[in-house]
Order: C-alpha cells, then structure tokens, then sequence
C-alpha cells in the first residue's frame, strides 16, 4: 500500500494521549476526570499497522481567499472584529444537548430548539443558529415531506431528480427555520455492505456519491440554507465508531492515494459546489480521531481542497480543548462532552480560557468564528431568514424551554406547526418510482394487468399497524420499510402504502399480512403471488432485533425470514413476483433462479410515497427505469473479507479497520477478480428497449500531466489580534444562569487566572505545530482542488432510441473508464465517470446524449508529487458507453477520437 510520504508515524494511543492531556489543563473539573478516564483507556491501545500515517499539518489555514467567498468574508470579519471574546467563543459551539439559544445580554429564556443550537452575539445582531438533520428532510418536524433516502435518489442515476430534491429539501428546511441542515451524507461510501448507514448517501461509487451531493447542495443553498456534507471521512460501519471513557473508536487506516481517489472525491465535488460546512465523522482515521485531525482538517480540507465554510464534529463527537481547535476545528456541536449529564464542554468556557491564556491563538480564533458567519452571509441568512418556529423534541404546542434543566425550566410556545410541504409529494413520488429497480423480467411478466387475480405476502405491502411514526426515528422494521433507522429519519406525515395502491388499481386482490407462509387454498394457474421482504439497518444508537446499527445479526439476507417466504410462494405459485425494499444489496440466491420467481423489483427506500410508486411500476403506467447503485454478488465471499467483515468486538483496544482492498470496492473488485456478480452496478430493466448509435468523442481541453500551477493566494484577511482583556470573557453582573446550561463566559477568578497562565507558557504543543501560515499545496487553488481539475478533457455523445414497440421509458446512459495499459499506476478495470437519465421516450422516439469527462476524472493521485497527475496525456483511454457496468456496447478512444457500437464491454 502506498502511504502518506515523508511523514512520522505516530501511534494512535500518543497521538489522542497528547489530545486528552493538552485539554486538561483548559477544562474544568468534570471535563478533566472524562479525558482522564479517555487517556486511561487509551493506554493500553494497540498501533496502527505499518505504512499508514498521521500526517501533522499545521496551522489551520485561514480562509476568506476564495472569489465566490470574498464578499461574505469582508461583512463576516467586519462582524466578527465587533464581537468581544465570549461572544465569538459563543458561536462557536453548541449551548447543550437539549439547550437553546444562549442571549448574552440577559437570561431571557428563547423557545428555539435544534439537534443543535449554536450560541448567538444578539448584541452586534447574530443570532442563535439551528441545526438539524437529516439528508432526507427535516427530522423530528411536522407538517414536513418524509423524502426518499439517499440511495433511492441514487437509483435513479437522475441528476434533474437529485437537484430537485434538494431544492424542495432546501425549501422546507428554510420554512422551519432551519438555518443549517446535516446533509448530504456521503461517508459512508458502501464501503461495506452491510454498514448500517450505507442508506443515507447515493450509493458504492465516488462519481455517484460525488454528483448525488453536489446537485443537492445547489438545490438546498439555493433557498438560502446551509448544507453539511459528511461523515468525514471513512466512517464505514455504525459499531464501534464513537469514542467513549472506556474504549476508543475503531481506526480506519487508508493510504494516500485511495483516500483522494475514493473517499475524499464526493467530498470535493460537495466543495467545489460551495458547501457551506463539513461534519466530521466518528471514528479515527490512521489512528486519529476525525474531530481533532489536523490532516484531514487543515492540509485536506481546508488547503488542499479550499474548503471556505466551517468545520463541526458530529454529535459528541468532541474529545479536546485546545488540540481540536489547533486542528482546525470551527464548530463543537452540541457543545456537551461525551457525557452529556453536566453542562460541561470542552470548549465555550475552556475555549474562551484557552484564547486568554494563549494556548488557542486569537487568529484561530478569529478564523474559526468568521468561517461560521461567512457561510451565513453566503446564504442571505443576515436579511430575512425565518425564526425557527418548531420544536425538535416534542410535537406538543408548549413545552419546556430548557428540557435538560428540568425541574427548572420555564414553559412557552415552541412549536407553531408551520406548513411547508407545497408540492413537493410530487418530486417525492416521481424519484420512489424512477428508483424502482427491475432485476428481472422473464416472459414479460411484469406489467400486471388490473384483471389478474393477486396475492399479496408480507408484513411489508402494508404501513406499521401500531402507526406510521410509532417507532421513534424509525427504530423498528415493522409493515412498509420507507427508511432505515436513526437520526437521517423524517417523520411520515402519512405513508401511501403499497396494498392500498395495489387494491385501488386491481380488481381481485388477496392480502395475507403475514411473514410466514399461509394457508392460500386452491392456487389457480393465472393467479400471481406478489411477495415483499426487506432489509433494514440504522445508525447505532439503537439495536434493531439484534442488528445493533449495521447488518451484523441478518447479514445480507432478508429479515423476518423474507428468503423461506419467497421459496414456499414459489412452490405454491407459477407466476411469483418479488418486490424488495432494502437499505442496500442482498443474497438471492436461496430463490433468484426458481422457475415459479418471473419477476423482482428493488424499491429501495421510498419514503412516504411508497405506494402509488410502485403500483405505476407493477400495472405499467410507468416503465421501471431505476438501476443498481451497488451490487448483488452471489455469495458474501465474492468481496474481499476486509469490506464484508464487520468489527463486532474489542476490549479497551482501539479497533483497527485496515484499508487492504484499496480502491476495489464494490463493483471494482469483482471485475478485478473476474467474478461474474448476480446483478452488475449500474444494473436496471426496462419495460423499453434501448439501442445506442451515432457515438462521438470530441477533445476540448488539451492536458498535460499535470494541471497548470494553482493560483497563489490572495486578498487573504488578517485574523491576527492581541490577547484581549479578561473582561471580554466575564459575565456581566446580575447575570442569572440556567442548569445544565453551557456558556462561554468566565469566572473574574478563572479569567484573570488565565491570563497569568498564558505569561507562563506551559501548553505542550503536538509535534509539527506552527503558527506560519502555508501558501497550500500544489494540488490546491480553489474550491475543491485546482480549478484546472474541473477542465472538460472529452466530451462524448450519444444516440439513444427506444426500438420497443409497445412501452415508453427512460434510459439511464452511464459512461465508465478504462485507463491504459503500461501506464505504471494500478487501476481499476472500469470507474463510473459520468451519467444522464434521458426523458421519456417514446416507442422509436431518439434522444442524443452528452457526456464529459474532466481532467480529474483521466487522473490518478501521484502521492510522490502530491498532485493529479494524467497518465497518459492524449492517449489510450476508452470510454465504455451503455446501461449498466456490465452492458456497454458503445467504446469511445480518446487517442484516435473515435467510437464503436455494437462491441462486447470489458467486463
């Protein structure tokens, strides 16, 4: 494996030892015995393997020198020079877990309530910020639309219907006052299929992900709200991701190059398309916790890839004072430590001692509060953004404002059940029906005709009995599976379930609600068996009948014994129709090749509109145009062992999850390893039949093997400032405060006793730490990366006709790579670099189709030369045109820039 270069290894137990112990001589008495505790676990934690690295970069580099963000940093800096220290320590961070808005000038209690709640400096006119999940809408909020998960959006390969969603997306959350939303998500990747969050991002491909996000952080800024692109970076499974007093989150241990080639990529394209802030994930990445990772943070993010908005953790996510601070952390949300029982926080008031004292120095102080106002500038929040005007924590009208200080919190009005769905059921319900996946057709069983006599299987045709949001954040997979579970839920304003769809398009339907096989008396010869199985997963704070977050008691197979209910309708019936909704792939072959099993559909993870979807699909209103974004392997063994592994147990030691496969995930391994999977990514029947000719390749951009030199930074503010007085950190007199409240103001004696410390100069530094700021890496210059990255190399057409006579549809045209031989750099056989879903055609309607590809997408990461290098400048490559990875009949060559049709593909 290829590692970071020139760089020190450090081991994973110094590296946080240096962390727990830097904090503790900024925190108080109960944040300093939860990072001993912290520090005592870790000293019995193995090393990272050989060849991976924690690359030390240090300082956090400023931002404000990127064009898009200059005028939004003038009025940020302007805004933030104003503020006295308390206050820029206050917006800094989260007021607690169940606290709100923090008014510096008085105790008045506010009745707003976030996932998070940043502090606010009401006194120069910035206010208290909400943040709230989830990537498929506004979670734990009424009078909202429960939209279809991520991997269902990727489904669709429907770039128009990934904006779309994040426009209504963006549209809702601004309704509720939802100045900054927790999506999308990308990491995970699917790294691991059985990984329980797989679900929330677009599926098993960088290009995927990468588009899934950027076309949804135009839509969601577009209406003025801030988008949060994470899991940053390599959070692949739910168990053992978060660090605890007592054990420390796994390490996910990744060299250089397929970290910028896989995991990064989506990440960089959410960038470049000018997201206003990036969550860190969970886990460790080469033996460092994300939240505090200097690499990560300050070389990747926020040099080499220009990353202009704010850094924040994900929840509790925060382990260190002045280390994370240092590392280029903005934001602490929800401003509690791991153990969120006393109001206590590593930074507000440690952050706020640490600046007096000089361990935090002021400019990154100074930088941190300005990224967090820039991005609010950058939205138009400062001039009419609407008051949040609901309550996260309960559906009631009155509630207690302050829920964690009870029995001392006052009451008051905190939800005023805003409407804000408009139309959007009708986006909602065209991306569940394109998503619809066909794996198999055979003798034109589907459509169903309205007359055929049906008979329905499985809990999963009909909506929760007990209600549709019985199960808080989901937590249960009970009747119709329209999400996974955990915090990327939205609750159902109703669920359009699919027996009520079915029943109200056919004429003779059965339903037996039931997992188990019934009694069904006398089986006629037309009639048609149509069975629901699922698969589910969630985030893990909850154990779903013993899958604790990741599939790691049902593995790849269907729940509620979905495999035998499908076998015994086979024996039963002649004519059996499978339709899955599931988080992600499955093992079919227990049934996949009965004789009696004619057709399967994969509906993903619809959301509320899984009904009237999928009865369009089933009596062929609609031809079913959705296709794989990951793929069906005919046994678990057919992926390596690292991704199909999942940690399920460790002591005190931190879990090590080590990168072996490199780049060959999913679809890339089995088409190195030449194994034939069950169903292809990229993979998706038609009622349509779909020819391709009249390809052409055309050059655009001549490439050289390197981009063109970045820009140097320019116009860059200064955030430099002396060490205020100790008054700027002192609660004013007479302040009252609230229990369990967190806040950013000092004590006289713990402010002037800060400022003495700081004469003493006792803060151990990491080693690698600087104050001097870099001019950024070569491969830097923008937003994302150099700018010359996003140069179209090729530009590619195509002719798509529907040769069907019968049905119209829409074809999803995929473009993958082949990089040439001899090129001196391992890659994969094919990479997904482009797609387009055309509209609907018509029976011998045509459609031309454009594809391109960028400098980035014929490069590969040189990590001797720190920099995208092309191979093969002018030549070699080829393009590979068609409807799934496995079904290319159309190859493009970029030396001789010509195209065939009719060829056999690569894979």
């Amino acid at each position: 494996m290829t590692s970071f270069p020139d760089r020190v290894r450090v081991s994973a137990a110094v590296t946080y030892l240096v962390s727990s112990f830097a904090a503790l001589g900024q925190a108080g008495p109960t944040a300093a015995s939860a990072n001993a505790q912290i520090a005592a676990a870790a000293a019995a934690q193995s090393w990272v393997p050989d060849g991976y690295y924690v690359p030390p970069y240090y300082p956090a580099p400023y931002g404000g020198w990127i064009d898009d963000w200059r005028e939004s940093y003038a009025k940020a800096k302007a805004l933030v020079d104003s503020m006295t220290l308390a206050e820029k320590t206050n917006i800094t961070a989260g007021t607690g877990i169940y606290m709100a808005n923090v008014v510096l000038a008085s105790h008045v209690p506010t009745e707003r309530r976030c996932a998070g709640n940043t502090g606010s400096a009401l006194r120069v006119g910035f206010p208290q910020l909400c943040l709230n999940d989830g990537p498929a809408g506004v979670r734990h909020a009424d009078n909202v639309t429960a939209f279809p998960d991520g991997i269902t959006v990727g489904a669709t390969f429907d770039k128009a219907l990934m904006y779309r969603r994040g426009v209504a997306i963006g549209q809702e959350n601004r309704g509720k006052g939802v100045n900054v939303w927790l999506g999308p998500a990308v990491g995970p990747i699917g790294r691991k299929p059985k990984g329980g969050r797989n679900w929330e991002g677009f599926g098993a491909d960088p290009v995927l992900q990468a588009v899934g996000a950027r076309e949804t952080i135009k839509g969601v800024q577009e209406q003025g709200v801030i988008a949060t692109i994470k899991h940053f970076v390599a959070n692949e499974q739910e168990m053992y991701r978060m660090y605890n007093p007592f054990q420390y989150a796994y390490s996910s241990n990744i060299d250089d190059r397929t970290l910028h080639e896989v995991y990064a990529w989506p990440f960089a394209e959410g960038i470049r398309a000018g997201v206003g802030s990036v969550m860190m994930a969970y886990n460790a990445v080469n033996g460092t916790a994300c939240s505090q990772h200097p690499y990560l943070i300050n070389g990747l993010l926020k040099d080499e890839m220009g990353f202009q908005g704010f850094t924040m953790t994900d929840w509790l996510a925060h382990m260190s004072g002045v280390a994370s601070a240092i590392a280029g952390l903005d934001m602490d949300m929800p401003g509690d430590t791991q153990i969120p029982f006393f109001g206590n926080s590593y930074w507000m008031y440690e952050l706020s001692r640490s600046a007096l004292n000089g361990s935090v120095p002021m400019d990154r102080l100074n930088d941190a509060a300005t990224r967090i106002v820039a991005a609010w500038y950058k939205m138009g929040q400062h001039q009419g953004f609407p008051a949040t005007n609901f309550d996260t924590n309960s559906g009631a009208a009155v509630n207690q404002l302050y829920p964690a200080a009870w029995p001392f919190s006052p009451s008051g009005v905190t939800n005023e059940f805003v409407q804000v769905q408009a139309d959007h059921d009708v986006v909602a319900r065209q991306i569940s029906q394109d998503a619809i996946t066909m794996l198999k057709n055979e003798g034109g069983m589907l459509p169903l005709s309205p007359s055929q006599r049906l008979r329905i299987f499985g809990t999963g045709a009909q909506k929760n009995p007990d209600g549709i949001n019985a199960c808080v954040d989901r937590n249960c997979n009970k009747g119709t599976l329209g999400q996974g579970w955990g915090s990327g839920t939205v609750d159902y304003p109703y669920l359009d379930d699919p027996i009520t769809a079915i029943a109200a398009e056919a004429s003779n339907v059965t339903f037996y609600n039931t997992d188990s096989f019934p009694s069904v008396g006398q089986v006629s010869a037309g009639d048609v068996a149509v069975v629901f199985i699922t698969s589910d997963a969630g985030e893990n704070t909850y154990t779903v009948e013993g899958n604790h977050g990741d599939r790691d008691a049902s593995g790849l197979r269907a729940w509620h014994n979905g495999d035998r209910l499908v076998q015994n309708a086979a024996g039963k019936f002649s004519s059996v129709v499978v339709v899955i909704h599931t988080v992600g792939p499955l093992l079919l072959e227990e049934w996949i090749d009965l004789p009696s099993v004619k057709a399967v559909l994969v509906a993903h993870l619809p959301g509320q509109e899984a009904g009237t979807s999928l009865a369009n699909v089933l009596f062929g209103r609609a031809s079913p145009c959705g296709h794989l974004p990951y793929t069906i392997t005919k046994a678990e063994s057919d992926m390596p062992s690292s991704v199909t592994a999942l940690i399920d147990s460790e002591f005190l030691n931190q879990p090590q999850d080590t990168y072996t496969e490199g780049l060959y995930i999913d679809y890339r391994w089995v088409n190195r390893n030449k194994t034939t999977p069950r169903y292809a990514f990229g993979h998706g029947l038609s009622y349509a039949n779909f020819t391709y000719a009249a390809a052409s390749i055309e050059k655009v951009t001549q490439l050289s093997a390197y981009p063109p030199p970045r820009r140097a930074k320019s116009g860059v503010p200064s955030f430099s400032q002396a060490i205020p007085s100790a008054d700027e950190a002192v609660a004013p007199l007479g302040f009252g405060s609230i229990p369990r409240y967190i806040y950013s103001w000092l004590s006289r004696g713990d402010a002037n006793g800060a400022v003495a410390d700081g004469k003493a100069g006792r803060y151990p530094y990491p080693s690698g730490y600087s104050t001097v700021q870099k001019p950024g890496p070569r491969s830097g210059g923008g937003e994302g990366g150099n700018p010359a990255l996003w140069d179209v190399a090729y530009s590619l057409a195509v002719t798509v006709r529907n040769t069907g006579d019968v049905f119209a549809g829409k074809a999803s045209v995929q473009a993958y790579l082949e990089f040439p031989d001899g090129i001196g750099y391992d890659t994969p056989v094919i990479q997904l670099r482009d797609f387009e879903k055309t509209e609907e055609l018509a029976p011998g309607e045509a459609a031309t189709v454009t594809l391109t590809l960028t400098r980035k997408d014929v490069s590969v990461w040189d990590v001797v030369a720190q920099d995208w290098a092309v191979p093969a400048v002018d030549g070699g490559y080829k393009v590979w045109i068609g409807g799934a990875s496995d079904d290319l009949s159309v190859v493009c060559r970029t030396d001789t820039l010509t195209c065939e049709t009719g060829v056999v593909g690569p894979v």
